[in-house]
């Protein structure tokens, strides 16, 4: 009987301690590799949260109106180890923005990389296909 509620109260505990892990997203999950996109905004807010960092952008369209984008990227530790400073991101930056669109055609994307006004080339460390700046670019479409 011991040996029972030992095996219950264990596989218990393993699925609570799983649960975090399920609720995280895979690329494909969300964003939609077929549907690449490039974006020039301007930078209003860098949340430095986990288990995602989210940049929010403000884009000018063809027409001249402004869209407000989320760009999800890495944890902060990875952006930090990336090259990334608390002054990368400071409201007002300029920056380019390479990632993939989600697949609901929200104003969301998952960032692969950014490049700052210097010319300098940002990798965001996220889940998108090369977004770690290791060359492991996926090449396949699905």
């Amino acid at each position: 009987m011991r040996t029972r509620l030992f095996v219950i109260v264990t596989g218990a505990g393993l699925l609570l301690a799983a649960a975090p892990v399920w609720a995280h997203h895979a690329f494909a999950a969300e964003f939609d590799i077929d549907r690449p996109l490039k974006l020039r905004g301007t930078v209003t807010k860098w949340q430095e949260t986990n288990p995602h960092s989210w940049i929010h952008i403000d884009v000018k369209g063809p027409d001249g109106k402004v869209v407000a984008w989320a760009i999800e990227g890495g944890s902060p530790n990875t952006l930090y180890r990336l090259g990334f400073t608390k002054e990368s991101l400071v409201p007002g930056t300029e920056i380019l923005v390479d990632g993939f669109q989600a697949k609901d055609l929200s104003h969301k994307a998952v960032g692969k990389n950014i490049t700052l006004p210097s010319g300098k080339k940002l990798f965001l460390g996220g889940s998108a296909p090369g977004a770690s700046g290791d060359g492991a670019e996926e090449t396949k479409k699905r």
